[in-house]
């Protein structure tokens, strides 16, 4: 299951390289005409709609996929909403909003997946998606990296409570992942957000590519698998090695 698996981003890569390994993919959205549209981009794809946020409407939905495919034995929290203001200038309705969806919800999904496999006795796995700003952050995401930095902290909590029951908990933390979408965020704090994903690139990466959300899907998939049966608690950062810099290149190569 992913939830916000919708047409584009992280959320789709996933759902695309889960779908291309033979998994049944059940793609959660807030309006069921949203998972709809994106469960056609895919084989084995089932739509449901619920919103995170509200317990009941999680609750009936993990009732509904029972009804439809039985026992779900992966869960990608993908579901997210971002946020870009100062901390300080940030209203009580915008961190509501953020950590309502980040946080709360992805624990109240994560809640339910874990009960109907504790009341089957079977196993299963989770991947949490986190972020580099846990890591490194910039000016006005500091609520964003509080958001993700709980999300990482759940995720190490949880694979130690469930560890147990052969319940594995992970993160994948993405770096910049483009898509044309990403454009008026970028221009909160760029002026030219065009020039700011190919600086990008070039100057803040070790690698000098652009990420792609299939390249998350690939880690989603091993952590979803028995490949990586030994691993839990752990978050992997697809992020081209741009955490690992201390300065970015143009800083200190010669020309």
């Amino acid at each position: 299951m992913v939830t916000g698996g919708g047409g584009f981003g992280v959320g789709a890569g996933v759902c695309e390289v889960l779908s291309r390994s033979g998994a049944t993919v059940i793609i959660n959205e807030v309006n069921k005409e949203d998972a709809v549209k994106a469960a056609k981009n895919y084989q084995n794809a089932i739509a449901v709609a619920a919103d995170i946020r509200n317990a009941d409407e999680v609750q009936a939905m993990f009732k509904e996929i029972h009804n439809i495919v039985g026992q779900v034995h992966g869960l990608v929290n993908n579901a997210g909403v971002g946020l870009s203001k100062l901390a300080h200038e940030a209203t009580g309705d915008d961190f509501d909003r953020l950590y309502d969806t980040d946080v709360k919800g992805l624990w109240q999904v994560s809640k339910a997946f874990v009960n109907q496999l504790l009341e089957a006795k079977q196993s299963g796995n989770i991947v949490n998606i986190s972020s580099v700003h846990v890591n490194s952050t910039i000016s006005k995401y500091a609520l964003y990296a509080g958001a993700k930095s709980a999300v990482e902290g759940l995720t190490k909590g949880m694979s130690v409570e469930l560890g147990p029951h052969n319940i594995r908990v992970n993160a994948v933390g993405p770096g910049y992942v483009h898509s044309d979408q990403n454009y008026a965020l970028i221009g909160t704090w760029a002026e030219d957000p065009k020039q700011w994903v190919e600086d990008l690139k070039t100057d803040q990466q070790v690698l000098f590519f652009d990420i792609d959300p299939v390249d998350c899907g690939n880690v989603v998939a091993f952590l979803l698998s028995d490949l990586s049966r030994a691993v839990t608690g752990q978050t992997i950062y697809v992020d081209n090695g741009s955490i690992n810099l201390l300065y970015n290149r143009s800083f200190t190569e010669k020309k």
